[in-house]
């Protein structure tokens, strides 16, 4: 496995500090977030799954902790918009050139807005997918908020 991803080396040329962590990956799991922190051994909440969404039509990154749903009114709240919707996985994977399972709010082929769960930025690091399966990278939440101009707020269900 490859440990160097467009989202690391996006991260390294900004000069953010990271760790890099790998675990073995299950495409069968129910929640691939939520084995991957059983993988780790870490808390479920500083385990942040990356979900590609559309708010009014418009592709949107969010990012939030493994053990929650989004609620798609909150985000489309958050993005000033009146309507959000899960991207289709096809179309998640075109846009940021990543592979379900694999896909990082970080070196993305095309950025887009991107919002953190608030209850995220409370932790002293999170585990946020590196760019593909089975690779995980953590880092300051702050760190990855300032990096993707991600504007934070509470977008659990």
């Amino acid at each position: 496995m490859s440990k160097t991803t467009r989202a690391t080396l996006a991260l390294q040329k900004a000069g953010i500090a990271f760790t890099l962590h790998p675990y073995d990956y299950d495409p069968a799991a129910e929640s691939i977030g939520m084995a991957a922190a059983a993988a780790l051994g870490i808390a479920p909440q500083v385990m942040l799954k990356t979900l590609m969404a559309e708010a009014d039509g418009k592709p949107v990154c969010v990012v939030l902790p493994a053990n929650h749903d989004v609620s798609m009114k909150r985000l489309a709240a958050l993005f000033g918009a009146k309507h959000a919707q899960m991207m289709k996985p096809d179309a998640a994977e075109r846009l940021t050139g990543y592979h379900v399972g694999g896909i990082s709010p970080f070196g993305q082929k095309r950025a887009v807005p991107t919002a953190i769960e608030e209850t995220a930025m409370a932790e002293e690091r999170v585990y946020i997918n590196a760019g593909q399966r089975g690779l995980l990278l953590a880092l300051r939440p702050e760190d990855a908020r300032q990096f993707l101009r991600a504007l934070t707020g509470p977008v659990m269900a």
